[in-house]
């Protein structure tokens, strides 16, 4: 990955985490162990879903630029698919509180749409790709490279 992608995945990642570690922190003081790990499993799998996600659209954006917008439409549909095919599976679980684990869910899920939009507007993309110094100089030179 590019490093501009790399930065991109990391701005968004670490405050997610670190909300997911506070809402862990919370639901177990609020709800126990079981809150704890509701939350952690809430935290860990937007990571996970949006992580991929953006690495997808990333990867799509550097080798199929047409298909940008409809890979984000099709990537954004199949990520909430996936979240309520799992909230489906686990809605009966006993193994960790589900209010912790919804609340943490969207929570961290708004804390990385938020931190992706911040990134994206402070990063120095270049949206016109720079001559390279060997076709430049070709050029000036007449010659072809």
């Amino acid at each position: 990955m590019p490093s501009n992608d790399v930065r991109t995945l990391l701005h968004a990642a670490v405050p997610t985490a670190a909300v997911g570690v506070v809402a862990a922190v919370v639901s177990g003081v609020v709800a126990g162990g079981k809150g704890a790990l509701g939350a952690a499993v809430g935290a860990l799998l937007v990571i996970f879903f949006m992580g991929m996600g953006l690495t997808v659209l990333q990867r799509t954006a550097k080798s199929l630029p047409q298909l940008f917008q409809a890979m984000g439409l099709m990537l954004y549909t199949a990520q909430l698919l996936l979240v309520l095919i799992f909230v489906a599976a686990f809605k009966d679980t006993t193994l960790f509180h589900p209010k912790a684990f919804a609340l943490t869910l969207v929570v961290t899920t708004l804390v990385w749409v938020a931190a992706q939009a911040r990134a994206h507007m402070k990063a120095k993309i270049l949206y016109v790709d720079p001559e390279s110094s060997s076709a430049a100089t070709a050029e000036k030179t007449g010659s072809s490279a």
